[in-house]
C-alpha cells in the first residue's frame, strides 16, 4: 500500500471541497518530531495566499471536509499546517495485510512494459576496473526492481567488440608474430604495447586501421583472432559478475557486432532523409542548435573516409534494433555523466530519422565518479585505475578480519561464506546509498562499519531478527489473521514506515535511484534497533503482546531481505 498516495488523494478532495483549486498539490510529509503528529500536510499556505484567505481558517474548512476519521484519531492545526496523527486500528489492519502479502503491500497495478536496461559495458581486452563498478551495480539493482514491479525486463551488456582497439591489436599480433594468450592480464598488456605503437607509429597507425576495415569486411582471419579475445574477455568478467552476484550471462550480451548487418542501410536511409551528409567523402550528421568549442556547428560523423563506421554508428542501430526486435518502451541508459552530451545527440539522431517513435522513452541514467579521500579519481598509487577483482578480493579480506576479531573460534567455511556476502555487499551498498548524480568519496572503514549507513548494519539486523524468530519457535502462520497491538511508540513507528515500501519503490521504478531503497532500509534498521533495544519481545509475559512484537519482527525481516536482494545484497544468518 502507499499510505502517501492513499492519504493524498483523500486530502486533495477536502481541499478542492474546501475551494481550493485543483491546479494546489497536497504535499503530504513525514511529521520529524512525532510528538506534533505522523504527518503534516504542506501547501495550504501558498494557497491561502493566492485565495487571500487567512491560512488557519482554510485549515480549518479543509479538516472540516476530510473523510478521514477512520484512518486518524487526531489532527491538529498550528500556522497553516496540518498535523494528523494515524489511527492505531487501521495501521494495526493495514500490516495484517502486508503480512499476506506476497508481494509486500504493493497494491500499484503495473502495465507490463517491455524495459532495455543498458548496463555494465566492460571494455573488451582489459579487465575490469572500479569505474565499471556504478553501472554494473545501479543496472543490476534497477533490472531487480523493475522485474519486481512486473516490467518485461531485457538486460543489455552493450560490449565495445568491433571498434578500432581490434584493428590496433590485430595489426600488432600479426606484426609480432605472437599467438594470443588465454590471460587476460597478458592480453591488456599486449593491448597497451600496441596502442604505445599506434600513438607514435605512422606507419603501423595505417596497418590497424586498415585492419579495423577488415574486420568489419568480416575477413576470416580477423574474425578468428577477434572471436579469441571476445571470449577470453567476457568470461573472464561472466565470473566476476557471478562473484558480485550480479544477473548478467553471455545471453545478455549484445555488442558492436550485433548491429553491424543493419548499419549500411541505416546509412543509406539517413542520407536519403537528408540527416546525414557526404563532405569530402564523410558521412555526418550536422547537430542543429549545438556548436562546438569554435563556435561552428556540431556534427556526429557515421564513417569515415576508409569505410570504417564509429561508435555513433552503432549506438544508432543499437537502438532501432532494441525497438525492432524487442519492441522496447523504455531504454535506460547506466553510462556516466561525461556522455551526456554525446547521447542526446544520439537520442536526437534516432528520433528525427524516425526510428523509434515518440512515445519511446530514451533515459540517461547518468552517475558520477568514485573518489578517493583527497577527492580525485580512485586509483592506485602508480595512477592507474584499480581493478574490479582485486578490490572486491580486498573486501573479502577485510571482512575476513572483522569476523575472526569478533569470532576466533569460527570455522574457515563459514568465515569464507561469510566474509564474500559481506565484503561484497560493502562494496555493493556503500555504491547504491549515494545518489548516482554524485561523485563519492571510497572509505573501507564506513563501508564495513556496523554502525551508519552501511551493508552490514542492515544485515546485522537481519541476523537479529531471524534470531529472535528461531528462539521463538512459534509459527506465525497460526496467527496471520491476529490484529497487532501497537502498547509502545517505536512498535507503531516502525509499523507506519512499512507503508512507505510502494512509495520508494515506485519512485525508483520512474527515477533510477537505489539510493531511495537503501536510506528506507537504513530507517528500518534504526527504528528496527530502537525497538529491539526497548521493548520486551520474547521476555514478556501477555502472550497476545508477544505474538504481536514477533509479527512486527518477522515483517522486519521480510522488508530487509527482499530490500537487500533487490540492491543485489545477500543477507546473513549469524555473524
Amino acid at each position: 500500500m502507499n499510505i502517501k498516495k492513499f492519504l493524498s488523494n483523500q486530502i486533495h478532495k477536502s481541499m478542492i471541497k474546501a475551494g481550493i483549486p485543483s491546479k494546489y498539490n497536497v504535499v503530504l510529509r513525514s511529521c520529524k518530531k512525532k510528538k506534533f503528529g505522523d504527518y503534516q500536510i504542506n501547501g495550504i499556505i501558498s494557497a491561502a495566499i493566492q485565495l487571500k484567505i487567512d491560512p488557519n481558517s482554510l485549515a480549518k474548512k479543509v479538516v472540516k471536509y476530510m473523510k478521514l476519521y477512520n484512518f486518524i484519531y487526531k489532527i491538529t492545526i498550528l500556522k497553516g499546517y496540518i498535523n494528523f496523527f494515524l489511527e492505531k486500528k487501521w495501521i494495526s489492519k493495514q500490516i495484517n495485510l502486508l503480512i499476506n502479502s506476497k508481494t509486500l503491500g504493493l497494491t500499484k497495478i503495473c502495465i507490463p512494459k517491455n524495459i532495455v536496461v543498458d548496463y555494465s559495458s566492460p571494455n573488451i581486452a582489459k579487465e575490469m576496473h572500479v569505474g565499471h563498478l556504478r553501472s554494473t551495480i545501479i543496472g543490476d539493482s534497477m533490472v531487480r526492481i523493475l522485474s519486481f514491479v512486473g516490467h518485461n525486463v531485457i538486460k543489455s551488456n552493450h560490449i565495445g567488440d568491433w571498434g578500432t582497439q581490434f584493428g590496433i591489436l590485430i595489426a600488432f599480433l600479426k606484426f609480432k608474430k605472437k599467438k594470443i594468450d588465454f590471460l587476460l592480464s597478458n592480453i591488456e598488456k599486449l593491448y597497451k604495447q600496441a596502442q604505445l605503437k599506434y600513438s607514435t607509429d605512422t606507419n603501423f597507425a595505417k596497418l590497424a586501421k586498415y585492419y579495423v576495415v577488415k574486420l568489419q569486411q568480416k575477413d576470416k582471419s580477423c574474425l578468428k583472432i577477434w572471436k579469441k579475445i571476445v571470449n577470453i574477455t567476457m568470461n573472464y568478467n561472466y565470473k566476476l559478475y557471478e562473484k558480485l552476484n550480479v544477473k548478467l550471462t553471455s545471453k545478455d550480451t549484445m555488442g558492436e557486432s550485433t548491429y553491424q548487418d543493419m548499419i549500411p542501410d541505416i546509412i543509406k536511409d539517413l542520407k536519403n532523409k537528408g540527416i546525414a551528409i557526404n563532405h569530402n567523402g564523410t558521412i555526418m550528421i550536422p547537430i542543429k542548435g549545438v556548436q562546438n568549442k569554435k563556435g561552428k556547428l556540431m556534427a556526429v560523423i557515421i564513417q569515415k573516409k576508409n569505410g570504417a563506421y564509429l561508435y555513433a554508428t552503432v549506438d544508432i542501430a543499437c537502438i532501432k534494433y532494441r525497438y525492432d526486435f524487442f519492441k522496447a518502451d523504455r531504454i535506460l541508459y547506466y553510462v556516466d555523466s561525461r556522455q551526456k552530451q554525446y547521447l542526446n545527440q544520439i537520442f536526437k539522431i534516432v528520433h528525427n530519422a524516425k526510428y523509434i517513435p515518440s512515445n519511446l522513452k530514451l533515459e540517461h541514467h547518468m552517475f558520477g565518479m568514485v573518489l578517493n579521500k583527497n577527492n580525485k579519481p580512485f586509483k592506485t598509487r602508480e595512477g592507474k585505475n584499480i581493478k574490479l577483482n582485486y578490490l572486491i578480493d580486498k573486501a573479502i579480506i577485510k571482512s575476513k578480519n572483522i569476523l575472526t576479531k569478533k569470532n576466533p573460534s569460527i570455522k574457515n567455511k563459514i568465515l569464507t561464506k561469510l566474509s564474500q556476502k559481506i565484503g561484497i555487499g560493502a562494496i555493493k551498498y556503500a555504491d547504491l546509498s549515494k545518489n548516482r548524480i554524485n561523485n563519492y568519496i571510497f572509505n573501507w572503514d564506513k563501508m564495513l562499519s556496523l554502525n551508519g549507513n552501511t551493508a552490514l548494519y542492515i544485515q546485522y539486523a537481519y541476523v537479529r531478527t531471524i534470531s529472535l524468530l528461531k528462539k521463538a519457535n512459534i509459527n506465525l502462520n497460526n496467527f496471520l489473521n491476529f490484529k497487532i497491538k501497537f502498547i509502545s511508540h517505536h512498535e507503531f513507528n516502525l509499523a507506519v514506515l512499512f507503508l512507505d515500501f510502494e512509495e520508494i519503490i515506485f519512485d525508483i521504478v520512474n527515477k533510477g535511484t537505489p539510493h531511495l531503497l537503501c536510506n528506507w532500509l537504513y530507517k528500518i534498521t534504526v527504528l528496527f534497533s530502537s525497538f529491539y533495544e526497548n521493548c520486551k519481545i520474547l521476555n514478556i509475559e501477555n502472550n497476545l503482546i508477544k505474538i504481536s512484537r514477533l509479527k512486527i519482527v518477522f515483517l522486519t525481516s521480510l522488508f530487509l531481505k527482499k530490500g537487500l536482494y533487490l540492491l543485489g545484497i545477500d543477507v546473513i544468518e549469524k555473524i
